[in-house]
């Protein structure tokens, strides 16, 4: 899977989106500009140690990300949408793409890909969700479409390890 944020403002937003990448061996696409420079300590704080292990690309604009991914399918996520995100058929290439805080995805670039629009549900009146919390439940639901490929699907007790001790990490 792919996750795309277009113009992110928020650095905390961004580190704990990476982490999510991290965790889930998704790839992370930037389209600049940022509101934000990736070395600043609230990217690293909120990515955790995991940022190291984030797989990520930038791209000047969005016609530089179109470019260097012809053909790709890009889900828009928008309050604007008409469609639920769980009712999107997840493919593993595909692209999940969420705009900035203030905004979201530009409205041209929405009504051109209309078809690929979908939401989150929400009661009257509220804007939007955050987004490192938008991002978490729409790719979690494309993650368990495709069966959560590759990653862990049980844990175990402290006490079922040898000596009943924690491993560092798993927790």
């Amino acid at each position: 899977m792919n996750i795309v944020l277009h113009q992110p403002e928020i650095p905390s937003n961004t580190g704990n989106i990476g982490r999510t990448c991290a965790a889930t061996g998704t790839k992370l696409h930037l389209i600049e500009p940022l509101g934000f420079k990736l070395s600043e300590y609230a990217v690293k704080r909120s990515g955790m140690d995991y940022w190291e292990r984030v797989d990520y690309r930038r791209y000047i604009n969005y016609a530089e990300f179109l470019s260097a991914h012809p053909g790709a399918r890009i889900w828009m996520a928008s309050t604007k949408a008409r469609r639920v995100y769980t009712e999107a058929d997840f493919a593993p290439d595909d692209f999940i793409m969420f705009g900035k805080e203030s905004g979201g995805i530009p409205e041209e670039i929405l009504k051109e890909n209309e078809e690929f629009c979908i939401r989150i549900p929400m009661l009257p009146g509220t804007r939007s969700l955050n987004l490192a919390n938008s991002v978490n439940i729409v790719l979690y639901e494309a993650l368990r479409q495709l069966d959560f490929p590759g990653m862990e699907r049980s844990g175990r007790f402290a006490k079922e390890f040898p000596g009943g001790e924690a491993v560092p990490g798993s927790g």
